[in-house]
């Protein structure tokens, strides 16, 4: 089949969306397809152009191209996931969330005001109206089926895929810290890890991998760690190669994931994958669909001191970290997520 990806590119921002749209593009080449990827740029900011993206986006009659034919359409993320199709599949990343679960919250410009209101209805009613198109919905995690389920009504299915490269983690010897890895922004709360390794009694450090999306954010936790006097004790690597990032879960003690309501979190099964226990948080969202607390990891309350307390089971017990840890690998191995899963449930009739 002749198969068309549609998701958006945010301008010099590279994820976990760049990651699963270009692993499932070589997943279904390695299945026999012939794929492509069909971006459209998205910008949320002012919030008047949420309005002209969906609208360009249902512009985009995407049925036919100068190689013929496409057969079957995916659609990745709003509002490319609105483009028309006659055979479409939705599997949604996520939704627009600054309109439902970040609403009138510091995460979201969206606030509870007239204009706040006004495109949070446009958002939602591109949704429930443009969704329900699609012959079948699928979402990456419980999570993000959940949300589309409470605010839509729209039932849709979970389908899990593997993170980049999971094969290739392993486990090594311990060293003396925790790891980090995930871009700088709010949602992850770099803060509130910082703030919770003030609260340790070990003297255990923090590595946190990760470009800052916010020059300003960057500046707010520099002046947190110098407040708490923390200096020696965190360290920040920004970028590293694919290569480092797995020699580092390798060697941490734990790995910690504590975002606000992530909608998947490939952190989760690259730690997993390296046979190394996750501190997440109650409110984390994905991480808590493979996260078993005291099993596989710690799920804490989103308080500094509660996640110190786990920080500091870690530093204190080797012993503890290789038995959640190998807690993890075999029940991430259990759960079977391969692409070649992923790809027979998207194309199915």
């Amino acid at each position: 089949m002749k198969i068309a990806i549609t998701t958006v590119q945010i301008p010099y921002i590279t994820g976990g969306a760049e990651f699963l749209a270009a692993n499932l593009k070589q997943a279904l080449l390695t299945e026999g397809h012939e794929a492509e990827i069909i971006t459209m740029p998205f910008m949320d900011q002012p919030a008047a152009l949420l309005e002209n993206h969906i609208v360009s986006s249902r512009l985009m009659d995407i049925n036919n191209s100068w190689g013929g034919h496409i057969d079957l359409c995916i659609g990745l993320k709003f509002p490319a996931y609105f483009m028309p199709h006659e055979n479409k599949v939705i599997w949604a990343l996520h939704q627009h969330r600054q309109a439902y679960d970040l609403f009138n919250t510091e995460y979201s410009p969206l606030k509870d005001d007239e204009q706040g209101r006004f495109y949070q209805k446009i958002v939602k009613n591109a949704d429930n109206r443009y969704l329900p198109e699609a012959k079948r919905i699928y979402t990456i995690a419980e999570n993000v089926s959940s949300r589309m389920r409470k605010y839509n009504k729209i039932e849709s299915r979970a389908l899990y895929h593997p993170c980049p490269d999971m094969d290739k983690f392993f486990e090594g010897d311990y060293e003396d810290f925790i790891l980090m890895p995930s871009r700088i922004n709010m949602t992850k709360r770099q803060k509130l890890a910082i703030e919770a390794l003030a609260e340790t009694r070990s003297k255990i450090k923090l590595v946190v991998v990760g470009h800052a999306e916010s020059p300003v954010l960057l500046e707010e936790i520099t002046t947190l760690i110098k407040e708490k006097k923390m200096e020696d004790r965190v360290e920040f690597l920004d970028f590293v190669s694919q290569e480092e990032k797995i020699r580092l879960y390798s060697k941490a003690k734990a790995v910690l994931f504590i975002p606000k309501d992530e909608d998947y979190g490939y952190i989760t099964l690259e730690a997993m994958a390296a046979g190394r226990p996750v501190i997440t948080c109650k409110d984390s969202g994905g991480p808590l669909e493979f996260v078993l607390n005291e099993k596989t990891g710690c799920v804490c309350d989103p308080d500094p001191k509660k996640i110190a307390e786990a920080i500091d089971a870690f530093a204190n017990s080797d012993s503890m970290a290789r038995e959640l840890g190998t807690g993890g690998r075999k029940h991430l191995d259990e759960m079977d997520i391969t692409w070649k899963n992923v790809v027979r449930e998207l194309t199915r009739a």
